[in-house]
């Protein structure tokens, strides 16, 4: 088999059906270049990079298999046309940029849902620290 970077591998509706179906039914999509395994840019690695941080069920959906009509599909949804972009129950959330400034604020795993989020509630008001060996 060889690699023909003619091919866009799916067609306008079947990126469209892919587009919808992965918004409406996981909790938490990424839109990348590439795979969770081998982003092929910087701003997909540094956006599975985040997510995966807090949520390890996150669906991921490989853009290069058509760029230019998931480009167009993603912009329905969104008004924007760069990847990657992540969407939460089915809202989207932003790119990588979005992703770092919510982890900078300290909001990113309450955006993606992630359990245990609020380490305060669990505070049992006992402030005991474990030291390191090292």
């Amino acid at each position: 088999m060889t690699f023909d970077p003619a091919d866009e591998g799916l067609d306008a509706d079947d990126v469209q059906e892919r587009v919808d179906d992965a918004i409406e039914n996981n909790e938490v999509v990424l839109f990348m270049k590439g795979t969770p395994m081998m982003p092929q840019c910087g701003f997909s690695k540094r956006a599975i990079g985040l997510i995966t941080k807090y949520r390890e069920d996150v669906e991921t959906v490989d853009v290069l298999q058509n760029l230019d009509a998931f480009r167009a599909a993603l912009e329905e949804y969104s008004g924007w046309e760069t990847i990657p972009q992540t969407y939460v129950e089915g809202e989207f959330v932003g790119g990588s940029d979005i992703l770092a400034e919510l982890e900078e604020r300290g909001d990113l795993a309450e955006t993606l849902n992630a359990e245990d989020v609020d380490v305060d509630a669990s505070d049992d008001g006992d402030d005991q620290t474990v030291e390191s060996p090292f």
